[in-house]
């Protein structure tokens, strides 16, 4: 500021007196007038201003206070008269409050898409929602009660929503086609051919596990509590995966790596992907216990389209004067990947807008951090927006998150694409929130979504965070910056790009193409792009309720007539357990068989209504234990026009 002026100096008390009285006088005679646009950007500055005097009015009471009673020897009152300053002065003058954004309109006008779809079932992108999925009294508030902990994460139900949703991406009827269609889908687009997963090749599915700062490659254990309760990817969802690819398609463990090659893996996750999966490759920074230390890779990777002009290191306060970035390696499990899975977490972020598939990479490259990467988002330092400095809000500009969408080793070798919506993240290092917008209702979100096309997911839940985070339900406000999307236009559409960029990652001389599909959805109350109306390009949002939830008349969880779960456990001894559902009514057998085809034993022979069953198995054939090996628990639905069936195959080991 010009200290020889005036104005510069009262012009926090201008605006903050300004907001205070157009506040009370519009809306102490009419409440309803607090839901208007112009009073939620008002109320967020009259409140920091009322908050700011009433610190400021305490602080300099009590340090009048402490004088008198510093010249009156009285040392007990002093104390407290301190305490009191100190209190009032931290809520008068503190700088790490998040800045409240306005509540935006979108720039783009609804339902007009941009880019070109991908997918088996183009722009399509699957939304499963159940409130059973999370436990909606979790505190997540202390050691022993974290969200992600079994009690409460319902397995048995996230199982359901991963299954349910890959059979809708897909539009098959068992998950052994659904992946045989992922996979040879993938492969024709890489080049390959339409041929299937091949023996030997190696799948990745990639984790956000910030906040899992373990102790030692000895002691994985979380010692500090904002570290465990923080959002991040749940395991849940990452099991049912591993159900699926091992007992469904045969793949053999050791041929899939899982993790976040820049974090670690606490105790409560590898208790439950370990127990049942001991041959994966487990990957985390620190290694040890079983665990997988991630190796960097030997040659340069990555190479930053701005070729230097936009990254930076090494200048916190103002890293528009730090050294320029040029590339970065990967971690060898990137590199040797045949196939990645992303399993993201719904989450806003303080720089980024929001952290989803593109953001989880600043986890990829092998550097002790990602601050070099911070200058590519519209809010570098994540904390004064006003800093000409490190300002890059708005369209057209470098981001850096198309570079790592677009890299052949990054998005680029995605065959599926998840984010975990089960627990919803109110930024980079918070802990999850209840969602307040409708059909959520101050409830978690208890959501998963899945698509092949990762710009038509990531738009997906751009406009739901968006919607969410505002300044009337939450502090933190982070997706109404202006330009978060902006990597989601330029990943579309190259006509979006900034002047005298061209993003080739692989610095080979070919620019990438379109990375999928982006638009808004029409409204938050109705949620529909352009498929959902019938058009012929765009994205499709297919929406699969559970007991309560979205409201959408035309899907529903039970994607098919009927299914049935792979078992769990499996390999097993002596129990495991079948989950199968009905959409109507129906008789039902559900029969075990050994490898030669011999009945071993009957566990359902009735007729049910529609729903979802669970039925176990306790290992005996006949009366009698059955002997180690292969066996086939095989489902018949005889309902009113046909007869159909499918079959699990399980391992009863001893």
């Amino acid at each position: 500021m010009n200290k020889k002026s005036i104005l510069p100096r009262l012009w926090f008390w201008i605006v903050g007196l300004g907001a205070l009285v157009w506040f009370l006088v519009r809306v102490i005679p009419k409440p309803s007038r607090a839901s208007y646009p112009c009073q939620r950007a008002s109320f967020p500055i009259a409140s920091g201003f009322v908050l700011y005097i009433a610190g400021l009015i305490t602080s300099m009471a009590a340090f009048r206070g402490l004088k008198a009673c510093w010249l009156r020897r009285k040392y007990v009152m002093m104390a407290w008269c301190m305490i009191i300053a100190t209190v009032g002065g931290f809520f008068a003058f503190r700088g790490d409050r998040p800045t409240v954004y306005a509540n935006s309109g979108y720039l783009d006008t609804a339902n007009v898409p941009i880019g070109s779809a991908r997918g088996i079932m183009p722009g399509r992108v699957v939304w499963s929602r159940n409130p059973d999925a999370t436990n909606e009294n979790c505190s997540n508030s202390q050691f022993g009660d974290a969200y992600y902990l079994p009690k409460n994460t319902n397995m048995s139900v996230v199982n359901e929503m991963v299954t349910s949703s890959i059979l809708r991406l897909t539009g098959k009827s068992t998950l052994m086609e659904a992946w045989d269609t992922l996979f040879v889908y993938f492969n024709m687009k890489k080049g390959k051919g339409a041929v299937g997963y091949q023996a030997g090749e190696k799948i990745f599915i990639r984790t956000n596990g910030v906040g899992e700062t373990v102790k030692s490659s000895t002691d994985h254990s979380v010692p500090v509590l904002g570290d465990y309760t923080m959002a991040r990817t749940s395991p849940q969802p990452v099991l049912a995966l591993l159900r699926q690819l091992v007992n469904e398609c045969g793949i053999p463990q050791k041929n899939i790596s899982v993790g976040d090659p820049s974090r670690n893996i606490q105790n409560e996750y590898w208790d439950v992907w370990h127990t049942e999966f001991p041959d994966v490759n487990y990957i985390c920074n620190l290694g040890g216990q079983g665990r997988v230390k991630a190796v960097a890779g030997s040659a340069t990777s990555i190479y930053y389209s701005d070729r230097g002009a936009i990254l930076r290191s090494g200048d916190w306060a103002d890293m528009s004067k730090g050294t320029a970035i040029f590339n970065d390696k990967f971690y060898t499990v990137i590199e040797q990947a045949d196939y990645v899975i992303f399993v993201a977490a719904l989450k806003v972020h303080e720089r980024a807008g929001m952290t989803l598939l593109g953001k989880l990479h600043f986890g990829s490259h092998t550097r002790a951090n990602a601050m070099h990467l911070h200058m590519g988002l519209p809010n570098p330092d994540g904390f004064t927006p006003e800093g000409d400095a490190n300002r890059r809000f708005g369209y057209h500009q470098y981001r850096i998150l198309v570079d790592l969408l677009g890299h052949k080793k990054l998005g680029g070798n995605g065959m599926l694409f998840i984010v975990d919506g089960l627990w919803g993240g109110a930024g980079a290092n918070l802990r999850p929130v209840k969602f307040k917008m409708a059909p959520f209702n101050n409830d978690w979100p208890s959501s998963i979504f899945m698509s092949q096309d990762p710009i038509a997911l990531e738009s997906v839940c751009y406009d739901l965070l968006k919607a969410e985070f505002t300044s009337d339900k939450h502090a933190e406000t982070y997706p109404q910056m202006e330009g978060v999307d902006d990597h989601l236009h330029q990943a579309a559409d190259s006509s979006n790009w900034p002047a005298g960029i061209r993003y080739d990652p692989e610095n080979d001389g070919t620019v990438i193409g379109s990375l999928g599909v982006h638009e808004h959805w029409n409204n938050q109350t109705d949620m529909q792009y352009s498929r959902d109306l019938g058009r012929a390009s765009g994205i499709e949002l297919v929406k699969l309720s559970g007991t309560t939830g979205v409201n959408d008349s035309q899907s529903h969880i039970l994607a098919e007539d009927f299914g049935m779960d792979a078992n769990y456990p499996n390999p097993f001894n002596p129990i495991t357990t079948l989950r199968y559902h009905l959409a109507q009514a129906a008789h039902v057998n559900i029969s075990v068989f050994d490898s030669q085809g011999r009945l071993a034993a009957t566990l359902v022979d009735s007729h049910l209504p529609s729903g979802i069953f669970e039925v176990q198995w306790d290992g005996r054939a006949n009366g009698r234990a059955a002997s180690s090996g292969i066996y086939f628990a095989r489902l018949t639905v005889d309902g009113a026009k046909t007869q159909q069936a499918m079959v699990q195959r399980m391992i009863l080991v001893k």
